[in-house]
């Protein structure tokens, strides 16, 4: 088995024992993740699921790019396997043992879960365990929406008839007359299966080391998995297989958008006993970030509590106008020219950059952080992106209208014993940023 062992933002060089892996990396490499039909790999996850979901251009990048004898990676993070070939690439930030503490602290705190082995590995085993520690964060997600219903069929066989009544069943069974009617009904029912398929979830997750842990770390998961469980009254676990070839068809209803992530990533967890005892050939699997919408998240939890909005351009979400009047808007570009930064409050925009930027800030990057300034009439804007100590906060003044620029490097602990020395590390940092930009108006 050919383990390859990488980093986000750079070059590998494939050495003579992993180049017997080079026909399973030619199926990953090259191809952009928007090419990729997710759906034919269902052993697959990537997040975000939806790859435009801020507008950004995820959809157009690599999973990794194959040139000659040097693998090149980009913003993306994460394990992935192919036959006998698994790729553990790492943030850029991780600790030559292995442990790539940075990257567990984001998704600790974008997930909201507990991990209780966090020491990075591409054993697939431990690839698809990890997923147990995501399924509540996409069951809470899911049930924010409402316990998920839909119409089923149901028979009956007794005097109070409100539907159809199915002759051949009703002969079978009522013969000699016995007072009742067989027919049948069409209603709305949270016992179905899709709700089946997470109550099958929950019960497997429950046989796993750590799992009562898992469903009961915090209140809104106890009481998620509460409403699942007085949903599915019906519940048999010698009917799971069943249950999971009802759910192969992805959930399509807009009101439960939701239910889409949350079923696939049961069916991953529930399948995955099937995966351990043979390989499927050619399949491609593994869980994927794109560290550019996980820095983005990650931000959010710490920006949140000192006013920053973060709008979502996909789903077209917060942002502000860049005419006064919306009919202006509409008459000059005839595409509704509403803006939506990553990162804003009345006086501050704030850019986040996973890349580096200790070299400087692109010329596009640029112009859209000033033109983001000039629309809210805000005095203030920067870009915020991690750091491995090296950098510097800087503040410079643009002419015309006095505005400030702001670089902000984020500087992640490089030399922690440990996780939780990590932990204490960061939040400092965290705090150390937060004064950063509330002395803004300082010289």
């Amino acid at each position: 088995m050919a383990q390859i062992q990488t980093t986000d933002n750079t070059s590998h060089k494939l050495t003579d024992d992993e180049q017997i892996a080079r026909p399973d990396i030619e199926r990953i490499a090259n191809i952009q993740i928007g090419n990729l039909k997710l759906d034919d790999c269902p052993n697959l996850l990537v997040f975000p699921r939806d790859l435009n979901h801020y507008g950004d251009d995820i959809s157009e990048g690599h999973i990794l790019e194959l040139q000659g004898d040097q693998i090149i990676t980009g913003n993306i993070m994460g394990f992935i396997g192919v036959n006998n070939t698994q790729i553990d690439i790492r943030s850029r930030f991780a600790k030559e043992d292995g442990n790539d503490y940075f990257l567990h602290y984001m998704l600790q705190k974008v997930f909201a879960i507990n991990l209780f082995d966090i020491k990075h590995t591409t054993d697939k085993e431990q690839v698809f365990d990890f997923l147990l520690y995501l399924f509540p964060y996409f069951l809470q997600k899911a049930l924010g929406q409402g316990l998920y219903k839909k119409y089923r069929r149901f028979e009956y066989n007794d005097a109070n008839i409100r539907g159809p009544i199915d002759v051949s069943r009703h002969i079978r069974q009522n013969i000699p007359f016995r007072g009742t009617v067989a027919y049948s009904t069409r209603e709305h029912s949270y016992d179905n299966e899709v709700t089946q398929l997470v109550r099958h979830t929950i019960e497997y997750i429950n046989t796993k080391a750590h799992g009562a842990h898992i469903l009961s770390n915090n209140k809104e998961t106890k009481e998620t998995v509460s409403q699942i469980v007085m949903a599915t009254q019906t519940y048999n676990v010698r009917e799971r297989q069943k249950v999971i070839n009802q759910n192969l068809r992805p959930v399509r209803h807009p009101y439960f958008s939701a239910y889409t992530e949350l079923q696939k990533i049961c069916l991953q967890i529930l399948r995955h006993e099937s995966l351990k005892y043979g390989q499927e050939k050619d399949k491609v699997y593994g869980i994927l970030f794109d560290g550019a919408w996980l820095w983005e998240e990650y931000l959010d939890t710490i920006l949140k509590t000192e006013g920053f909005k973060h709008p979502e351009n996909k789903k077209q979400k917060g942002g502000f106008r860049m005419f006064q009047d919306d009919k202006e808007d509409e008459s000059i570009s005839k595409n509704n020219r509403r803006l939506y930064p990553d990162f804003y409050k009345d006086d501050f925009i704030l850019d986040a950059k996973y890349k580096h930027l200790n070299s400087g800030v692109g010329r596009e990057d640029l112009y859209q952080v000033v033109t983001y300034m000039y629309c809210k009439s805000a005095k203030h804007g920067g870009y915020l992106y991690p750091d491995e100590g090296s950098g510097q906060c800087h503040k410079y003044q643009l002419d015309g209208y006095k505005g400030h620029i702001h670089l902000l490097p984020f500087k992640v602990p490089q030399d922690s014993e440990n996780y939780s020395k990590f932990v204490e590390s960061i939040e400092k940092e965290e705090e150390n940023i937060k004064d950063e930009i509330r002395k803004k108006d300082s010289p």
